[in-house]
């Protein structure tokens, strides 16, 4: 059986996962559907998804905590297929079929990363509906399995067999290679790049915006909650941990086409200078750091690997000397491909390098706001006015403790804005206020005379102007850490990594803990009876005799059972 490290794109995912409890972490799934061509049989279908998984690697491949965490590819083999009928006969509903296969998390140490549901009538079969988790696939290669998957039906319906590129190169062997020098040299200079950008962002780039504390969240909400209309509009304006709004615009389609053109820049360009320009406007910050992403196919000599390559790029743009518009769009290009050239990274070494810079600046750095562009042709709106709507509350995104996260997708006729903010940086009217600023900013500029500068931003989108930064409310008390609580910590984080001894007042990643095998460190504190960390918790820059006030026993005694130095971690609830 092949074993490898995990691949650097991996680590991202791996991350993000791990971040999340088990009923969230449906959010790392890809569900991709496809109608099958007439005269195939069932059989054909299973055979053409047992061809899939023996070709590729990556879909036959779980991943393991022992010191690593690693990848372990198995040998093709069977997997289960699930097969669902749409007529009443006793058997699940196909909907509820599919519902099962994506949201019931991946195992990842005992599962392969795919999942499949034929749905069929008659007993023949009428769609294939598999679910992938992330960490074996991105966008990339979600286009180059659903390819393949057409071309072998089209093979089997004409009786020809289908022509298929050799797979030269699989995911172990990239692992392989990102341990070589010429990956070592590649790394350094990135990790140089992300040094010197964090190092010029500030520690909180929402400080004259941010509340805190449940009370602050609840005056947030009051008065637009009170002014709502209709029960949709009430239940947004609520208070939450985090709100999610999305905007269709058919306008701003061809509007941010038509500038991409008139700029020589990709739309993407147009629409992140929009994001940033609002940014700029609504917390009043010289600089606007963003995590914008990249596929990263391009930085190393196996681009053609099917499996997840993705990670997050920091573009940082300058806004201090107030830039027009088109300024702005030439910043945000010139950011990108700069941040695209040092992307390729492992990136748990950036989540250390932000602990490292919180722990020298005394405080947690944030990175800033996300903002992704996908291309989604396939998709269509069918409307011709914009529509503004509230989601359900996103709450597994709220898990990872980001500010705010935009998504820009363009359609075939529209292009839908989809904004995810924490309470504590957006009420409900700063969130409509972005979104329909965003679409306001971007048809302004459909006219060649126009050129908004930032501090013209702020009243077209119509936000409050920036405060003073806020006082900073005293932290949370944590309860003075037991002696065996930071006992049973040190010797899960020596354990883990092999340390002969450390020093408590070091936070996890100073005394030399790995953010990758958090999730062993977590493991062992469990088989010690405590619990009550999480994998974030320990990137903080907060010292480990610090942390260790947040364990608690994983079984509690029961009422009447001495054990004092624990009850003030118990009643503490993180």
């Amino acid at each position: 059986m092949k074993s490898a490290n995990l691949c650097w794109g991996h680590r991202y995912m791996w991350l993000r996962i791990n971040q999340l409890p088990p009923e969230h972490q449906h959010e790392s799934h890809i569900l991709l559907r496809f109608r099958i061509h007439p005269g195939l049989t069932l059989a054909n279908i299973k055979a053409i998804l047992l061809s899939l998984t023996r070709r590729h690697e990556a879909l036959r491949t779980t991943f393991h905590l022992d010191g690593g965490p690693r990848q372990r590819v198995h040998a093709p083999g069977a997997w289960p297929i699930v097969q669902a009928s749409v007529e009443r006969d006793g058997t699940p509903r196909p909907a509820d079929v599919i519902e099962e296969l994506t949201s019931r998390p991946f195992d990842l140490a005992a599962e392969w990363p795919i999942r499949a549901c034929v749905i069929t009538r008659d007993g023949a079969p009428q769609q294939v509906v598999i679910v992938f988790n992330h960490l074996a696939v991105d966008m990339w290669t979600l286009e180059k399995f659903e390819h393949e998957l057409w071309s072998q039906a089209r093979g089997m319906t004409s009786r020809r067999p289908a022509s298929l590129p050799p797979v030269r190169q699989q995911p172990s062997d990239l692992a392989r290679w990102e341990t070589s020098a010429d990956a070592a040299v590649l790394a350094a200079r990135a990790m140089a790049y992300w040094e010197e950008q964090i190092s010029r962002l500030p520690t909180d780039p929402f400080t004259a915006r941010r509340r805190t504390g449940d009370a602050a969240r609840q005056r947030a909400g009051d008065a637009t909650w009170r002014q709502a209309g209709d029960a949709a509009q009430q239940r947004a304006a609520m208070p939450h941990e985090a709100r999610h709004a999305t905007l269709t615009s058919p306008a701003l389609l061809d509007a941010g086409r038509r500038i991409a053109a008139r700029h020589k820049v990709w739309p993407s360009a147009v629409h992140v200078a929009a994001h940033t320009a609002l940014l700029a406007a609504y917390t009043g910050q010289p600089a606007v750091g963003q995590l914008a992403f990249s596929g990263n196919r391009e930085s190393h000599p196996f681009q053609d690997v099917l499996t997840c390559m993705f990670s997050p790029m920091l573009v940082r743009v300058d806004c201090s000397d107030d830039p027009p518009f088109s300024e702005l769009i030439r910043r945000v290009t010139r950011g990108s491909e700069q941040a695209a050239q040092h992307s390729y990274v492992p990136y748990d070494e950036v989540v250390e390098l932000v602990s490292r810079e919180g722990s020298r600046r005394g405080e947690p750095v944030r990175l800033g706001s996300e903002v992704n562009f996908l291309n989604q042709r396939t998709l269509t709106y069918r409307g011709k006015r914009t529509t503004f709507t509230w989601n359900r509350p996103p709450e597994a995104w709220a898990h990872h403790g980001g500010d705010t996260y935009l998504r820009i997708d363009e359609w075939r006729d529209a292009v839908v804005l989809a904004l995810q903010a924490a309470s504590s940086v957006m009420d409900a009217g700063a969130v409509e206020a972005f979104l329909r600023g965003h679409e306001a900013l971007v048809l302004a500029h459909d006219d060649p005379a126009a050129d908004l500068r930032i501090s013209q931003v702020a009243a077209l989108a119509g936000f409050d102007p920036p405060g003073l930064p806020a006082a900073v409310p005293p932290a949370a008390v944590i309860p003075e850490a037991a002696e065996a609580a930071v006992r049973a910590l040190a010797e899960a984080v020596c354990r883990v990594h092999g340390l002969a001894r450390l020093d408590p007042s070091d936070s996890y990643v100073l005394a030399g803990g790995r953010v990758l095998r958090a999730s062993e460190v977590l493991a062992e504190l469990g088989e010690r009876g405590w619990e009550g960390l999480t994998p974030r918790l320990l990137a903080a820059p907060t010292p480990l005799k610090v942390l260790a006030g947040l364990l608690a026993p994983a079984h509690p005694p029961a009422t009447g059972t001495a054990e004092p130095d624990l009850t003030t971690n118990q009643k503490l609830g993180v």
